[in-house]
Parts: structure tokens; sequence; C-alpha cells
């Protein structure tokens, strides 16, 4: 039976708006996890995401003094971010279910925040660090030793009744817990996200080659998207939700426990096209941006994935803005990219 530090731990999540707790012990490492981060790496699958080989050697634990020295347990939390209406109108459809609203990190941050407070007053002396991409701290890994859910082939966790457009979180504490048991992955023979990814990213189940990822190329990717790549972009402009929406798990929806409305796609995406994208500058992009994930992509990013949107989707009439940045872009990557597509207009 579980104790009431648990009991009141997952009742203050609950409160405070996730909608799916798990709890592991710190004191082990997460080995089978690590060693699949460290073939990824060492096979240069993440690309140019640099912080993923960084400080490689703390990943395997978070009880150490660059987590947190002493730490017992691991408080991994979930919240699901799609609604059940299908947004429409503006560049809304073409952006990542999770990058429609404001952006989550500070939201998510207050309520670890918060979280992290009552549990350092369940004893005296408690120690509890919030965690939302602040550590080099493997959350995909915890929160599956969590139970919270399971990897699943196209590498994201599964949370069984919320299925995988989730975001976590977690908070690492010194307090001695009662740990969840791990899920059983539950795939099965199933293959529907493999099968539905635009650029064949998967190495196999399980291994996402990043560099060929929709959400690589259109968010992390600097440079120019190679050609052989750039139709496989499809319309998106901002990540890709292709190997999710397919799976089975995210077929059923439950309602989530907490409001919606932070995940409630901005005005703003309702009301730019794709012409006013092409003309983005600096000062432009800042503000559609404020606020908002997308302001990941960089002014040149987001111009450069437009181009070869514009390209994909034969839009032709958008020709004197590509000639234009073609032209006359700053960014030289703008402007190759921006020639590619009208060269694959023009074929048309």
């Amino acid at each position: 039976m579980r104790s009431s530090n648990e009991q009141r731990i997952r009742d203050r999540a609950v409160e405070l708006g996730f909608d799916a707790v798990g709890i592991a012990a710190a004191d082990r490492a997460v080995d089978d996890d690590f060693a699949r981060y460290e073939a990824f790496v060492d096979a240069g699958l993440h690309g140019s995401m640099d912080w993923l080989a960084a400080h490689r050697d703390v990943r395997r634990r978070v009880d150490t003094a660059d987590v947190l020295a002493g730490a017992r347990s691991i408080v991994c939390v979930a919240t699901r971010y799609v609604t059940d209406v299908e947004p429409s109108g503006g560049i809304v459809p073409h952006l990542a279910r999770y990058a429609r609203g404001q952006d989550y990190h500070n939201r998510t941050r207050k309520q670890l925040r918060k979280l992290a407070v009552m549990m350092r007053g369940l004893a005296d002396g408690a120690v509890a660090r919030p965690i939302a991409d602040t550590a080099p701290v493997l959350e995909r890994a915890w929160a599956a030793r969590a139970g919270l859910g399971f990897v699943g082939k196209n590498g994201l966790l599964i949370v069984p009744g919320q299925g995988s457009f989730v975001l976590l979180g977690a908070v690492v504490t010194t307090l001695e817990l009662a740990a969840d048991t791990p899920i059983t992955e539950r795939c099965g023979s199933c293959t529907r996200c493999l099968d539905a990814c635009p650029t064949q990213a998967f190495a196999r189940p399980f291994v996402l080659d990043a560099r060929r990822c929709v959400s690589y190329l259109t968010i992390e990717q600097r440079g120019p998207i190679d050609a052989a790549l750039a139709e496989g972009v499809g319309d998106n402009l901002f990540g890709c939700d292709a190997c999710q929406t397919v799976c089975p798990f995210n077929s059923s929806r439950r309602a989530s426990t907490r409001d919606p409305r932070p995940f409630e796609p901005l005005a703003r995406w309702r009301e730019v096209d794709l012409r006013e994208l092409l003309r983005l500058d600096d000062e432009g992009f800042r503000a559609l941006t404020k606020g908002s994930p997308v302001h990941r992509a960089t002014r040149d990013g987001l111009v450069r994935i437009a181009c070869v949107v514009a390209a994909n989707t034969g839009r032709t009439e958008l020709s004197p803005e590509l000639e234009a940045l073609a032209a006359h872009d700053p960014s030289e990557v703008v402007r190759r990219q921006a020639a590619s597509a009208l060269a694959i207009l023009r074929a048309r």
C-alpha cells in the first residue's frame, strides 16, 4: 500500500494540471536506455544537435552532483496537449500540435516548481529539484522507468489512456518514495508509425535518424534542405506529427484534467498565410513568434521552410515572393532555398 506521501504527491500533481504521474527509484541508472542513447550519438544520428552529445557522462543517473546529490526518487509527470477539434485557418494545420499555442516550457516549469515546493514540506530537510529541459537528464527513460508509459517504436513515450501527445517533466528528490512498476512495451507487430514517416527517418524500430526527420529539418537544421528530403517535408512548416497521428494509442482520447486554453492555437496563426511568411523580416518574425515555440526556428529557418512548402504545394502564384528572396534576401540559406523552390515550380 502506498504511503501518504506518494498519494499527496499524486493529488497535488493532478491539482496542478498534470494528466499522469509516476515514480521511479533515483538511486539506479537507466542503463538500457542510456546504451540506446549512446549508440544514437555514436552513429551521428543526432545531426547538429550537439547538446545531445554533451554531458554524456552524467546522463545515466540523477543521484549525482550534476543533478541532485543524494536523490532517492524521481517523480515523472505528463501533460496531454491535444484537443479533439482539429483547428483550421491560416498556418495552424501546418504546425506540430505542441507548437500551436503558447510556449509550454514556462507553464510546465511553474507547475513543477509548485510541486517541488509541496514535496519539500513532506519531510525535514527534503530537497526537490524540478526539471523540464533544464538538465542533462534522459526524461523519457525515467518516465518509462516510473511506469508513466512505455516507449513506442517511434521513440516517443506512450501513456496508456493519454497517448503520445504529451509533454514530460520531472522532480528529482531526496525523499524515499515507493516506486511504480514499469509498463511492458505494447506495440506488438504494429509498424504504422514507421510506415507513415514521410522521409523514412526510422533506421529500424526504436531508432530514429534525426537527420532525416521532418521535425529536425524544419526546426533544428539551419542550412538548406537536401532535395532528396525536401519533398518529404510536404506542407509542414514547423515539426511533424505523422508518426503520432497514425498510432492506435492516439485514436481514443480521454478528457484531460487540466485547462486546455494554454494549448489552443494562437489567433495569429489563423491570420497569417504562406505569402506573409515569405515576406517576413526580423521584426515581423519576432512579433509573429513571441511567446511561441516557433521562435526556435529563427526567421531565416522559417522563411527557408516556407520556400520548401511553396514548392511542395505547387504555389506558382508565390513566384514573385520567391524571386525577391532568391535575389535579395540577406541570408544565403534563404536565397538558395528560394532559388531551388523557383526551379521546381518552373519545371511543373
